[in-house]
């Protein structure tokens, strides 16, 4: 729970800091005004505003009350929000106790990465009748929303519920960089260094660690050089799943392959068992830092900047940032550079999940909500399933947050038309409060993404989305052609506690096996056969069973 807690902090703060990639001709899906019906400006002044109950997680720089794009929908749609604001600490338990009460709004807004609806409490609350199911207001009145998932069947798929009925509507992102988000960043000064090339196979990289770690690459005639390191956080931190995909499969999630429709785990087949075999002798001659397996974030950048001067050979991360400071000025930063998929004895596979999809919903419609305030209310989300309104509520509004672009600039896609162009905070300035931070985040497809203006030195920090989605083409197409899409895998409530509980134990079980198999605490060879009968002991069979019922019964099959 920490774990994902200390992760969600980090993506939004990255998140914010990486924001140059967010838009395209999502005109082709939508239209950059929505065409929904709305009265016209005269009787939108003489109606009366419609009042709207709205339960909503507030960042800290953030005055829903107050803020730009607050007032600007309320403009647009005529209505006026009665905000029940809460932080986001402790946002779960609040939402949970608001629900209980009885006494819930019309509708919730939330920021995914905080907290949502699950897939659980979408189908327990709207079998119950509290949330409402939005097909028949998406039909009528959100022909944005339409059209996107008509384009997209992965969409309908992400929100769709195995009855047919959508009951809440998620945060659908798609962050290229973030769907391969094992990757790992060498020193190139010191392989130009040593005369190294970068490396293609396991063995090769073997071979790399090896002579970093015995030819003093950063010069100081001391044998402190730290060849790999990561860490036990989230965003492809773990070593692990990097140096294991050269030999099986690994999600660095629940550890599961789906091979001709069926879903099986790699954590007890002989591929999986070499692999661990390969990082074992990294880890006994010295060539993985002990500390990648049990230290947190602030650590391992405190070994990408060790204040005595250079010393990581090598670390694994989404993203560099995550261990060296890439700030102007930091002369570092442009020596770690991205290792392509190693080619191992079975493979040389990426790590893919679907672009930081989160299952569950962000917004939904309870049974108090007027008739009004439904209308209105899909109507808003509508817009910001356009190019315009997605960019106002996510980013903030025009000519404050972002701006159209210049003759001249450079989208971050390849061959995509720039649409959207980021106008950079200036340092001391006050929080400009003019976008739905977070809670905005509706509709993000990758060619929106694509499409915002991205300069061509990867190396300036102002430039960092542009690094590492050219990073992350490396990794594009090493996945295997058959992914379980556990974001669209809807479990049957019956069985959602006892599913739960299976994942938390088979995961713990396998993440503790494979670090006592590395460090050599259990033997590969002699207890190899009773780690595999653990696994059945702790029923993985059964849960198998589980995620394959939800598979077969999935929207994304249909």
């Amino acid at each position: 729970m920490k774990r994902r807690s200390v992760s969600s902090l980090v993506f939004i703060l990255m998140f914010s800091m990486v924001l140059a990639a967010c838009s395209s001709k999502v005109e082709n899906t939508a239209s950059s005004s929505p065409s929904t019906g709305t009265a016209s400006p005269s009787a939108a002044q003489a109606a009366k505003p419609v009042e709207i109950s709205v339960f909503a997680q507030q960042a800290n720089d953030m005055d829903l009350k107050t803020n730009l794009f607050t007032k600007h929908l309320e403009s647009k749609f005529n209505a006026k929000f009665k905000f029940e604001i809460i932080p986001y600490d402790g946002a779960k338990e609040k939402r949970q106790i608001s629900l209980a009460s009885g006494d819930y709004p019309e509708a919730y807004i939330l920021t995914a990465y905080i907290d949502q609806f699950s897939q659980a409490d979408l189908l327990k609350f709207g079998k119950q009748g509290v949330l409402l199911p939005l097909n028949d207001l998406i039909d009528q009145y959100a022909p944005n929303i339409k059209k996107a998932m008509e384009k997209d069947p992965t969409l309908k798929s992400f929100i769709t519920a195995p009855d047919g009925k959508i009951y809440g509507l998620g945060s659908y992102t798609q962050c290229f960089h973030c769907s391969y988000p094992n990757k790992m960043w060498i020193n190139t000064s010191w392989l130009k260094k040593l005369n190294l090339e970068m490396p293609k196979t396991t063995e090769d990289f073997k071979k790399v660690l090896q002579a970093f770690k015995k030819n003093d690459p950063n010069g100081n005639g001391k044998a402190d050089e730290v060849p790999l390191s990561g860490s036990i956080e989230d965003f492809g931190v773990r070593v692990i799943p990097f140096l294991m995909n050269g030999f099986i499969y690994n999600d660095d999630r629940n550890y599961l392959n789906l091979v001709n429709g069926k879903v099986d785990t790699a954590a007890n087949k002989p591929e999986w068992k070499e692999g661990l075999a390969y990082i074992k002798s990294l880890y006994d001659e010295g060539l993985i830092d002990p500390g990648a397996f049990t230290q947190n974030a602030e650590a391992f950048k405190k070994i990408g900047e060790n204040a005595g001067g250079q010393i990581l050979g090598a670390g694994a991360g989404m993203h560099p940032a995550i261990f060296v400071n890439i700030d102007k000025g930091n002369k570092n930063s442009a020596d770690y550079n991205p290792v392509p998929p190693l080619t191992g004895p079975h493979g040389s596979f990426a790590t893919h999940d679907g672009g930081g999809l989160i299952p569950g919903a962000k917004f939904v419609l309870t049974n108090k909500a007027s008739k009004e305030a439904q209308i209105t209310l899909i109507k808003m989300v509508d817009y910001m399933y356009t190019t315009e309104g997605q960019t106002n509520a996510a980013s903030g509004m025009e000519g404050i947050d972002w701006r159209k672009p210049k003759d001249g600039e450079v989208a971050l896609g390849k061959g995509v038309t720039p649409q959207i162009a980021t106008i950079p905070t200036v340092d001391g300035q006050p929080p400009r409060n003019a976008g739905w931070s977070g809670m905005g985040h509706f509709y993000q497809p990758k060619e929106y993404r694509d499409s915002f203006v991205q300069g061509t030195d990867v190396y300036d920090s102002a430039n960092y989305e542009r690094r590492l989605y050219d990073a992350t083409l490396l990794y594009q197409g090493h996945e295997p052609k058959e992914l379980f899409p556990m974001w669209a895998i809807w479990i049957d409530p019956a069985l959602t506690d006892e599913a739960s509980i299976l994942q938390t134990n088979i995961k713990n079980y396998i993440d503790q096996s494979s670090l006592q198999f590395i460090t050599g605490n259990k033997d590969l060879t002699k207890d190899w056969d009773a780690y595999v009968k653990g696994l059945e002991n702790l029923k993985v069979g059964r849960y198998l069973e589980i995620l394959q019922k939800a598979y077969d019964t999935a929207a994304i099959k249909k």
